[in-house]
Parts: structure tokens; sequence; C-alpha cells
């Protein structure tokens, strides 16, 4: 009788992306230093003003933030739905922990925050600016560290992070949005039917998954949540060939998808969006701003509230035999993580607007606290993730 030959399941093109490579990050951060250096230049108000052009009825920056940022969240959404599906998310305990952990990672910065702003009516309207990470940017960090961070650990990062930031979308649908849309909420439900029953029958050309996700994008921005939701909601549709003995055809739809998407988000859609967002003015502020109540709230939320709320979920759950640990992770590792966690540039900067107006005092230090919170949160979190021992075992 011969060897059973053994069955290997074919990377997907963002993992093979986090696990070896970290030019993404390095041209991610690049383009996030240049923002700052070109925002505080005589070129700043320059800079500025570009990005307010209007390119139809949107203008520059909100192409980036809700177009383009928008096929960022579908590849991460295709790689979460891989993992869900056939790979380290596809049990519940291992569901459970991401989970979890997103949720405490939301809660407890935003009791710190509050907790520093009790008796500010205003300043408590910012609550939800450190609740959500930066996936883009947090991922950067944890790219330029290439093998020293496990395959697993990136993957449970990218969960955590994702989730997140859907829950930070709720937030700002529930308690930041003024008026929803009805009609145009109908519209990309009925989109995302459109787009299940393609599923369920089938399809496997990528154009109607491509055409009807537009539309859906589409109207999702006409309903007053945030836009990039989309790109997630789209992902979920797309199908995944799973056959006994075949955990993944590389011809299915989502894999073609995920592999034709991949350079374009890694080397320009999330550069951009770096440069677009990174570019924090910092005239007219002195250090002794950081200890008003905003800027404070906002930076010990991110640093601590962050860490705090991660990492102790983790904690908690490994310890009570809820959830295992990401595989070849180490403590160390799960802690450096949830420093990462800290980075909150966009979906902050975003929260931040919503709550206190651009242009506004408020919206300034809330700003400052978002920019030295992160700055704070990827250096301790690089620093522990550097020194921490390498993964024991190479992710397959």
């Amino acid at each position: 009788m011969s060897a059973p030959q053994l069955v290997t399941r074919p990377f997907s093109m963002m993992r093979a992306f986090l696990a070896t490579e970290a030019a993404g990050g390095i041209i991610l951060i690049a383009a996030a230093s240049a923002a700052m250096i070109v925002a505080n230049s005589p070129f700043s108000a320059d800079y500025l003003q570009a990005l307010h052009v209007k390119i139809g009825s949107l203008s520059l920056l909100h192409w980036i933030n809700d177009g383009l940022m928008a096929l960022f969240f579908l590849i991460v959404g295709l790689e979460i739905k891989r993992e869900v599906l056939d790979g380290q998310l596809a049990r519940w305990s291992d569901r459970l922990l991401p989970g979890l952990a997103a949720a405490a990672g939301v809660a407890v910065p935003a009791i710190i925050y509050a907790a520093v702003n009790w008796g500010e009516p205003e300043g408590l309207r910012g609550w939800a600016i450190p609740a959500a990470t930066d996936i883009a940017f947090a991922l950067g960090v944890l790219a330029l560290l290439g093998s020293r961070a496990p395959t697993s650990l990136k993957i449970f990062l990218t969960a955590v992070a994702i989730i997140d930031d859907l829950i930070a979308v709720l937030i700002i649908a529930l308690f930041y949005t003024s008026e929803l849309s009805l009609p145009s909420l109908a519209g990309a439900g009925v989109g995302l039917l459109a787009l299940a029953l393609f599923n369920r029958y089938g399809v496997t050309a990528l154009w109607p998954y491509l055409l009807v996700g537009t539309l859906v994008w589409v109207f999702v921005l006409q309903s007053g949540i945030h836009a990039t939701l989309a790109g997630v909601a789209v992902a979920m549709t797309v199908p995944l060939a799973r056959t006994p003995g075949k955990p993944d055809d590389t011809h299915s739809p989502l894999s073609r998808l995920e592999h034709g998407l991949h350079p374009w988000v890694a080397y320009a859609i999330v550069p951009v969006f770096g440069f677009a967002n990174a570019g924090v003015l910092l005239d007219g502020f002195s250090p002794r701003d950081i200890l008003d109540s905003v800027p404070l709230g906002v930076a010990l939320g991110l640093v601590l509230g962050k860490q705090i709320g991660i990492f102790g979920a983790v904690l908690l759950l490994v310890r009570f035999g809820w959830a295992e640990r990401p595989r070849n992770a180490s403590w160390p590792h799960v802690y450096g993580v949830a420093l990462l966690c800290g980075i909150g540039f966009t979906m902050s900067l975003f929260i931040g607007g919503l709550a206190f107006g651009d242009g506004s005092h408020q919206n300034d230090a809330a700003k400052l606290g978002i920019l030295l919170g992160s700055i704070v949160s990827a250096i301790a979190g690089f620093i522990v993730l550097r020194i921490a021992p390498a993964a024991s075992v190479t992710q397959t």
C-alpha cells in the first residue's frame, strides 16, 4: 500500500505577503512620514487644498477613504472568510478569541476616555475615538518584523482589527450618524441578496460580483454608514470552492479576486491612503496640551486601553480553557500585538471629526492624542515583538 499523500493548503496571496514581505509596510510608513513632513511644511496649504478638491460629488480625500479603502477591506474580508471556512478561524474556539478580544479592545479604551473626560459633556462626545485599530498601519509595522512574527499572529491581528473596525462602524451608525437613508440601506440589502444568490447557484465569473458589489458600495455610501463596510459585506458573498481532499481551489472566485487585488492594495492603495490621512498639523500645540482631557483621554485609551482590553481578554480566555493562544505565538507575541492595536490613525481621526467637527479646537486636540498614542503604541509594540522569541515552527 502506498503511503498516504499529505494534502497541503496553499497560501493565500495576503497570507504569503504578511509572512514573507515587509515592502508594503515600509512603503506605508514612508508615505505616512512624508504626509507629516508635508503637512507641517510651507506646502501645508497646498496639501490640504488638494485633498479637498471635488471630483464629482466627493472630495479627493473621500474618494480615497470611502472608495479605494473599500478595496482594502474587500481583500481583508476575503482573507477572513478563507480563515473562517478553512483555516485558523474554522473552529468556534478560534473565532471566540479574536471576537471577544476585539470587543474588550473597544470597551476598555472607551471607558478610560470617559473616565478622563467625566464631567466634561463636550469632551465626552469623543468616547469612541480610541475604539478602533488602524489595520493598515498595524499590519505595516508587523510586516517589518518579517518571520519574527508567526503567521497565525498576523491573522489574529487582522481578525481583531477588522472586528473592532466593524464595531466602530456600528458605533458611528448608532451614535454619530444624524440621519440614515432607509431606501439606500434597502438598496444595499437587495444587492447583497443578489450576490448571495449568485453564490448559492454556483456563479463563478467575477464580473457579476464586481458589478453588483460596486452598486452595493454606492448604496452604502449614500446610506450614511461608512462606505468601507461594503467591502467586507461583499467579500462574504464571493465563493470559496471547497471539496473533500482539496481544501481550496486556487481557481475559485475568491482566490482569483484576492490574488488580482493584492498588488494594487499593498503597493498603491494603502500607501496613498496613508499619505492622505497621516498629515496632522502640529502648529500651535505645546507639550503641556497633551494633559488636557481630550488628548490625554485619547492617548491613554489607545496606549493603555487597547493593551489591557485585548491582552487581558486573551489571557482570561486561554487561562479558563475557552480558547487557545495563536499557534506558535508566545505571550510576549500576544502582548506586542495588543500594543500594536493601539495604532488608531484612520478611524480615530474619522470619529474625531464626527464628534467635534472639522477645524474645531477639540478636534485638533483629539488629533494630537491620536498621533501621540498611535506613535507610542507602534514603537512599543515593535520593540516587544522584536525581542520576543522567534516562532519555533514555520507556519504552513
